[in-house]
């Protein structure tokens, strides 16, 4: 019986120590899915002083990626009558805040309605005409690859000075929008990784120098974690299990702007 138990107890260790990797390879592999990007567009613009208010009807936004030619409506946008000369001076407005599929954003459109006008100096309100772009939307170039999981922030210039023209002395104004987009980048990154066992709660805390950056728990369902849009910087990553009779740990991550960082699986240990 000794001479069995010899061979049986390390068999069963070995067994053991395949299942718990085998088990850990798994979650990292699910772990490693990125998800889709997420876009905001924030609406900003410059001075211009023959009016006193600028109004524009932004009834919907919509994106446009490069493997197709049919528009994405933004499910996160807000449709309004936009004061342009509200957002001068580095002010802005958040416009759309939506998830959007991962690969390269190709065009952005704004469909406008028609209560559109200006304000005057004096206090007149004229109305603007749009010869184009109500239908088919206003077009903006953008070409911009974007990965999955990751916060982009887009800053789109609705140029009030250059988009409104006077049409000769009929007293009447045209509205023809110059949009330009001032810039497009991811906000931060993204640190993903997963506990086992899965059973045990976890909170992990993102610690950059003296300072907590940010916090989560694992999924009980699965053990992963994640943490979106932290700063760029070297972090370490402190786990401390619900359980007590597990040893708080400690890891180190290393983010990178627009990009995401996958932590080796962390097994707690008792």
């Amino acid at each position: 019986m000794t001479t069995m138990r010899r061979y049986i107890l390390p068999a069963f260790g070995i067994l053991l120590l395949a299942l718990i990797l085998d088990f850990c390879s798994k979650n990292q592999k699910s772990s490693g899915n990125t998800g889709n990007p997420r876009l905001q567009i924030m609406l900003t613009d410059g001075p211009f002083p023959d009016a006193k208010e600028v109004w524009v009807d932004i009834q919907q936004v919509q994106i446009i990626m490069e493997d197709t030619a049919h528009p994405i409506v933004l499910d996160g946008s807000h449709p309004g009558v936009y004061n342009l000369l509200a957002f001068t001076n580095g002010k802005d407005t958040l416009l759309a805040d939506a998830t959007i599929p991962a690969g390269t954003i190709s065009q952005i459109r704004l469909i406008l309605g028609d209560n559109n006008y200006i304000v005057t100096k004096s206090g007149d309100q004229i109305p603007l005409k749009t010869p184009s772009g109500q239908e088919s939307g206003l077009k903006v170039q953008v070409h911009q690859p974007v990965s999955g999981g990751i916060l982009y922030r887009l800053k789109l210039d609705f140029d009030a000075g250059r988009s409104i023209v006077k049409a000769g002395n009929s007293g009447k104004y045209l509205l023809k929008p110059v949009l330009r987009i001032i810039s497009l980048e991811p906000s931060g990154g993204d640190i993903k990784g997963v506990v086992v066992p899965d059973t045990v709660s976890t909170e992990i805390f993102a610690i950059m120098g003296a300072d907590t950056i940010a916090s989560t728990f694992t999924n009980t369902t699965n053990g992963n974690y994640l943490f979106t849009d932290v700063p760029a910087g070297n972090y370490s990553l402190s786990f401390i299990p619900s359980d007590t009779s597990f040893r708080d740990t400690t890891r180190p991550a290393s983010v990178t702007l627009g990009q995401i960082t996958v932590v080796d699986t962390v097994v707690l240990q008792k």
